[in-house]
């Protein structure tokens, strides 16, 4: 969990000093995309490893974030004029909600590290697939909905447009 804890309390900071000073850059939002993934898959295997009853939910978080969110997440670089996922509500309010609203973020790995670890200690680890399974639900929905808005089957809807 200190493994966790640093990697998220870190990946929120450097976030919030770089929009506090004004030097976000897309390569920043990049490369904090790809340390995300570094560093959950990084914390799992050390996860797995040491708790091998959580292997299964926690491949299909991994499935789910490395391949299903990582696209969500570069979609950004479609629309030149964001900086970051954490703008995609100029693109959409929908796939904003789901994916990077503060409850998507907190959602998106602490929901499932936490029924892992709450399922492990309990003793029954069926908790946990059901929160990983909700998330590969969420993201495939997102998906769906983007390659609609990039098909031009589905207009877009900015956050602000009604």
């Amino acid at each position: 969990m200190a493994g966790y804890a640093a990697y998220w309390l870190g990946d929120m900071a450097d976030g919030a000093v770089a929009r506090y000073r004004h030097e976000e850059t897309v390569a920043g939002a990049v490369f904090d995309i790809v340390s995300d993934r570094a560093c959950s898959f990084l914390l799992a295997a050390a996860f797995m490893a040491t708790y091998p009853d959580v292997i299964g939910p926690l491949a299909i978080f991994l499935i789910q974030f490395g391949v299903l969110d990582t696209m969500l997440s570069l979609a950004f670089l479609l629309w030149p004029d964001l900086l970051s996922p954490n703008y995609f509500y100029r693109v959409d309010r929908r796939i904003y909600a789901w994916n990077w609203s503060r409850l998507a973020k907190a959602f998106n790995t602490a929901a499932v590290v936490i029924s892992l670890v709450a399922g492990h200690l309990a003793g029954t680890i069926w908790p946990a697939y059901a929160v990983a399974l909700a998330a590969v639900v969420v993201k495939v929905l997102s998906l769906g909905r983007l390659l609609a808005i990039l098909r031009g089957r589905r207009p877009a809807v900015p956050a602000g447009v009604r």
